[in-house]
Formats: C-alpha cells, structure tokens, sequence
C-alpha cells in the first residue's frame, strides 16, 4: 500500500486547472491563470498574479499554498553547468533534484520519495532510510525550482523520475505528477520527453503497461545474474530476474515501446567481459537501449568507476552484438551529484 504523504494544508502545484477551479470555486479561465502562475511563471506568491482580482488573491493566501517546497540549498558545477538543489518539505524533510546540460538539451532529474527502501548498495540515498512517498505536487515542484531562470525559449526539458526513490512505489502520485507536467496550460512536456525509472518493481511495470500515453520506461538493471544483483540491488529477491524480464517484455510486446537498462559501471564488480556476455545473453532479443553510467563515487561505499578504455570497451563489445548502448560523461562530481549525497550531507550535519 502506498504510504499518503503528510499535508498541513492544500497545495494548489498540484491541482490541474479544472479541478482548481472546481476546488476553488471559481471560473475555468481563473483556474488557467492560477495554473499558469505556478507552471509556467513559476511564482508561488499569489499577490504577483496581478490579472487575478485583488479579492481571490486575497482569499488565496488566507487560504491555499501555491507551493509545498522551499529551497534550501542550491549549486552549480562551474564545469558541466549541472544545477543541484536540495529542496526542504513543510516537515522540514530534504529532497534532491539534478539539472543537466548537454548543449541546449536539459534534462531535469527528479524525486518521488524522501529517501528509498530499495537499498542498492551503491546509491547514497538508501544510506539515510526511507521517509514517506511525495504528493504530486512536491514532485512537480522540483522542475519548477530547478527550471527557474532558465532561458528555454520554445524548447521544453527532458524529465527522468530518476532521482531519490522508487516511482512505481509511490505509483498514483508519479502518474499524475506526469500528467501535470505535460499539461499544455503548465510547461506542456511531452510525452515522450519523460522517462520513468524504476529499480525493478514489477508490479509498477505491469501497472505502467496500462497507460495510455507514450512515457518512456527504464529500469535499472546494473548486473545480469541473480547473484550479483541480489547484492547491488535487494530489490531483485524479490523479483528476481527472470520474473523481471518476463514484465519488461510484457510491456514492450503490449506497447511496442523500447526499454532502456540502466547500468551502472563498477570497477571490478560488473565490469568484466563475463558481466558483458550475460548482459548480452539477457537482453540480447529485447527491443532495448542501454545507458551505461561510470560510477559517481559516494563516501563510504567502497565503489569506484571503471577506467575510461574499460567503459567503452564495455560499450563497444554491445554495439557489435547490435545493442544499442551509450557511455554517459561524468557530470556534476565536483557538486555531489549523486542521487543522496547533497541530503545525505545535509542530515549528517544537523
């Protein structure tokens, strides 16, 4: 059972414009401009909403919240450009949220939890527990603050439910984050501009397999046998992967969408041209993708990335298996870009 995330009042971020209006008791083109207020100007005051009437404007903030999170902390890497924030909940929790830069693409990686339950022995995050699931609203916000002062013109930001977190464990409010997001009164993200990523939750891929729209699935697979990844991901004893695999290609025979597996690149854990060979055997007659990602070292974990020759060695012995496979470059080491370790530092210096 998901766990409903604790509310002091209501948050108008994550009301769509017809059920604000509806909630509000107001008219649907108010609705629209309150939306846009936050969506798409991302001002959370609501006496700056000037084409409102001063009266709602006042009855809003006797009444509502436009936001449910506060910045707390906020870097940028001066190499990569890549924007870290830490975000602080009404419950004085933490969240983190990652900015990234590749020429004009921006991808905006985003949370669905205070922390994570999954544990996967290499991600910061899992280090500090787990908290409670966010509401939609805590999730949409984290685009808004991170989008805030960024020139994009005409284009809109790539979205990956990718940060602290299991989505498909807080299942209804990552749906309807999503459904926000593309909302075309709001920042209007298309479809297929947004990828949901889950450590393995099955009952999460089948329920995804369901919707009707063309979001995009990525699972984090970082080992090709159930030994391995019982260690790095103890999620997989649960659904091992064999019942793992048997979902992704449900899905994909359902959707006729392609999958994209995650792979973290660990120094002498997965790295080896035996790890190659059974990710090529698993996935090798799968409408898939994979991104391979050198390890972004954490304080305490004991895991360190590959050498670059051996990351593209990794990445080339796929390609000639006809894998489509990319090496992601480094980005935002120098800021703590990890999922967790911003929170994870902020907690341990309370």
């Amino acid at each position: 059972m998901e766990q409903t995330p604790d509310r002091q009042q209501p948050s108008l971020s994550e009301l769509a414009p017809a059920r604000m209006a509806e909630e509000l008791g107001i008219k649907p083109f108010q609705g629209r401009q309150i939306f846009r207020w936050i969506h798409q100007k991302k001002v959370f005051d609501f006496d700056q909403m000037t084409d409102l009437s001063k009266g709602l404007r006042k009855t809003l903030s006797e009444n509502y919240s436009a936001n449910k999170l506060t910045l707390a902390e906020i870097s940028e890497s001066p190499r990569s450009k890549t924007k870290k924030a830490l975000l602080r909940l009404h419950d004085g929790e933490t969240v983190e949220s990652v900015l990234l830069r590749d020429r004009d693409r921006i991808t905006l990686c985003i949370s669905t939890q205070v922390g994570c339950a999954v544990k996967c022995t290499f991600c910061a995050t899992g280090m500090s527990g787990f908290a409670r699931n966010l509401s939609p609203g805590e999730i949409v916000e984290q685009a808004l603050y991170l989008l805030a002062g960024e020139k994009l013109g005409d284009r809109t930001p790539n979205i990956v439910f990718m940060g602290m977190g299991e989505p498909f464990r807080n299942y209804d409010a990552t749906v309807e984050s999503i459904r926000l997001l593309s909302d075309p009164e709001g920042l209007g993200i298309g479809a297929r501009k947004m990828t949901v990523s889950t450590a393995g939750e099955v009952p999460g891929i089948e329920r995804f397999a369901e919707e009707n729209w063309q979001v995009r699935l990525s699972v984090s697979l970082h080992a090709a046998n159930d030994t391995l990844r019982d260690e790095l991901v103890p999620l997989n004893r649960k659904y091992n992967l064999d019942r793992l695999m048997g979902s992704v290609k449900a899905y994909i025979e359902s959707t006729g969408r392609q999958v994209t597996f995650e792979w973290t690149l660990l120094e002498g854990v997965n790295d080896t041209t035996n790890d190659i060979r059974e990710l090529i055997d698993l996935v090798g007659d799968t409408k898939c993708f994979v991104n391979l990602i050198p390890y972004n070292p954490v304080a305490g974990l004991g895991y360190t990335p590959p050498p670059l020759p051996v990351c593209e060695a990794f990445r080339d012995a796929l390609a000639r298996e006809g894998i489509k496979a990319t090496l992601r470059v480094e980005r935002g080491q120098d800021i703590d870009a990890a999922c967790g370790q911003l929170r994870r530092r902020h907690l341990d210096s309370r």
